[in-house]
């Protein structure tokens, strides 16, 4: 069974293809891994597309900020199949 390099559970459930830098930014579609859905849209409820595709476009760079270490925190202590819809964040600039 596969691992989500975010959070290092197993992949149980809902899983989703992420482009460690998106498609409209440059990134090209082999370049992607594997999440849990839950840890995608995480991800994706955080950052801008242009962050992402400037500063967080590592699982390692990821891992360095704030919100997704508060996050893979959380989350890593739930079930391996676990998923809650995470919410929009208003406080996140720009467009995705």
């Amino acid at each position: 069974m596969a691992i989500c390099p975010l959070c290092k559970r197993e992949i149980e459930g809902k899983q989703s293809d992420h482009h460690l830098v998106p498609v409209l930014k440059g990134g090209k579609n082999g370049e992607q891994v594997t999440l849990h859905h839950i840890c995608h849209n995480k991800i994706h409820s955080v950052l801008t597309e242009n962050e992402l595709a400037k500063y967080y476009n590592t699982i390692e760079k990821l891992l360095t900020h704030e919100e997704i270490i508060s996050f893979v925190k959380w989350v890593s202590k739930k079930p391996n199949d676990f998923y809650d819809s995470s919410k929009k964040n208003n406080n996140k600039k720009g467009w995705r």
